[in-house]
């Protein structure tokens, strides 16, 4: 035997019968096989007291002053509270009207007096052991809730996680702006797309002058706050959801523009720079302003089917190197 299928010893049974001898004899009998039993004469009575000691199995007369079994049977059916407590009937009328009436108003079984003590043992340990099982599986069914909540949320957790966990590996701790291998492997990505579609792609390259003089000037830790406002800066001049704003390495920075052209790559270009001219971060060791500025190098292509994003890569960097040496602070344009 299962240990869900052992009785426990608290399992109450309530007797509705307003026959006292068979009260009697029902409650001593259920009493010696080591049930808690209260015995109740009265329908009405009984109605009044069990949503208060609610029993786990009732035995039920028909036949009985003020109100009958089969009105008890449907108050209780009609309460949540009692409606899932099994509902034994035990009755002299054995006609088949009232054992279908019996079992239209809840009942689970219909016993027949005169009884036989052992039919009425087996019917009740039946009907008792079907509540314990569901009993059971009632918990493990809230129990197998409670592991997917917790499952749920750990997945959640995890989810959660690794989708900070792959933030922090594409992004630059100090500048926020996506990293080099963020950087290398959307470059591909939109190369291959727009080799498909042929459409343009443009590539703006920066770099800000003088930045060794600036940390020599300044230090280090100023050197990296004015690296988080030019990126911040950078940053909020591009606004479509598929240009993507990178620190390329050091003081160097690179903006991707999938479908945009050389025209519309300048003119994010030159708001950079009047943001930036606004922004007016001292650096006195500058050799071409009193502030901060930006050489920047744009190119703009439509690639082709089996070929290398280096090559726009190489222009990028080269147009850059040409800004510099025209002096700084400038755009240099191939495209």
């Amino acid at each position: 035997m299962q240990p869900f299928e052992v009785r426990p010893k608290d399992e109450y049974i309530l007797v509705i019968d307003d026959t006292p001898p068979n009260l009697h004899l029902l409650i001593a009998m259920l009493t010696r096989r080591g049930y808690a039993t209260r015995g109740v004469s009265d329908g009405l009575v009984a109605l009044s007291e069990i949503p208060t000691n609610i029993p786990d199995l009732v035995l039920l007369d028909i036949n009985m002053p003020s109100i009958d079994g089969f009105e008890v049977c449907q108050q209780l059916k009609a309460n949540e509270l009692t409606r899932e407590i099994p509902v034994i009937f035990i009755s002299a009328r054995d006609e088949v009207i009232d054992k279908v009436q019996a079992f239209e108003m809840g009942g689970v079984d219909y016993i027949t007096k005169p009884f036989q003590i052992a039919e009425v043992l087996a019917r009740i340990e039946n009907q008792l052991t079907l509540q314990r099982l569901k009993r059971k599986l009632q918990e493990q069914n809230e129990q197998l809730k409670q592991e997917i909540n917790q499952r749920i949320i750990a997945e959640t957790m995890l989810q959660e996680a690794n989708e900070k966990l792959g933030r922090l590996v594409n992004i630059d701790g100090l500048t926020q702006l996506a990293n080099r291998r963020c950087f290398d492997q959307y470059l591909e990505q939109e190369w291959q797309r727009l080799a498909r579609e042929q459409m343009p792609l443009s590539l703006i390259m920066c770099d800000i002058d003088f930045f060794k003089n600036y940390n020599d000037t300044y230090g280090h830790i100023a050197g990296d706050d004015c690296l988080r406002k030019v990126s911040f800066l950078i940053k909020q001049s591009v606004h479509r959801p598929a240009d993507l704003t990178a620190r390329y390495g050091g003081e160097e920075f690179v903006i991707v523009l999938p479908n945009t052209d050389i025209e519309g790559a300048i003119a994010i270009a030159e708001v950079i720079r009047e943001q930036l001219l606004k922004l007016a971060l001292p650096h006195d060791d500058s050799k071409v302003s009193e502030f901060v500025t930006l050489s920047m190098g744009i190119t703009s292509i439509i690639p082709i089917v089996d070929s290398q994003p280096s090559v726009l890569l190489t222009s990028a960097d080269y147009a850059l190197y040409q800004a510099k040496e025209l002096g700084r602070n400038q755009t240099y344009t191939i495209g």
